[in-house]
């Protein structure tokens, strides 16, 4: 039990750390302010995050098994440091414009899970979880990373829906 708990609280930490004003707080934002629908976008990234990360965490513990503990060890000491550094890297959006139609015919929610999906693939977030699942259970660390994410784009989407109440900065003739 208590090891259960320091690996939700691990997981947790460590994500909240890599996530702040990461790209998908941006895109939580921006669909918060488009959609003014918080709740299926809540639903939709907690579904993505699930989804990705639990793909994530299988591989991590496919790995464990197919390495030696000497040599997991060492490949998780390097990639935990990899992570350090690249979390010093600040994310940069895309230049692709949307599709509204595309948009539509999913909804808000099968948008923020497609967006979501996506986005997280290859991110920080990701190689967290498959070093973190080659040591931890994966649901612990599954628990740690979904409450993370999903606090975090509350925020932001809370963020977006201010924004949109908010008056334009310019007249109407601009």
């Amino acid at each position: 039990m208590l090891e259960a708990l320091q690996t939700l609280l691990l997981s947790t930490g460590v994500v909240t750390a890599s996530e702040i004003g990461d790209k998908t707080m941006l895109m939580a934002i921006c669909l918060a302010a488009r959609f003014r629908r918080p709740a299926p976008i809540i639903w939709g990234i907690l579904v993505a995050t699930v989804l990705n990360h639990a793909m994530a965490g299988g591989v991590g513990a496919v790995l464990a098994t197919l390495i030696t503990p000497e040599i997991l060890r060492w490949i998780l000491i390097v990639s935990f440091a990899a992570m350090a550094a690249w979390m010093l890297v600040p994310d940069k959006l895309d230049d692709e414009e949307t599709d509204e139609g595309r948009m539509k015919r999913f909804g808000v929610f099968g948008t923020t899970v497609v967006l979501f999906f996506l986005a997280e693939m290859g991110d920080k977030t990701q190689f967290l979880m498959i070093a973190m699942a080659s040591k931890y259970k994966i649901r612990d660390i599954l628990i740690g990373v979904a409450a993370a994410i999903l606090v975090l784009n509350a925020l932001a989407i809370g963020l977006g829906l201010l924004i949109f109440l908010l008056p334009p900065l310019f007249g109407e003739g601009y």
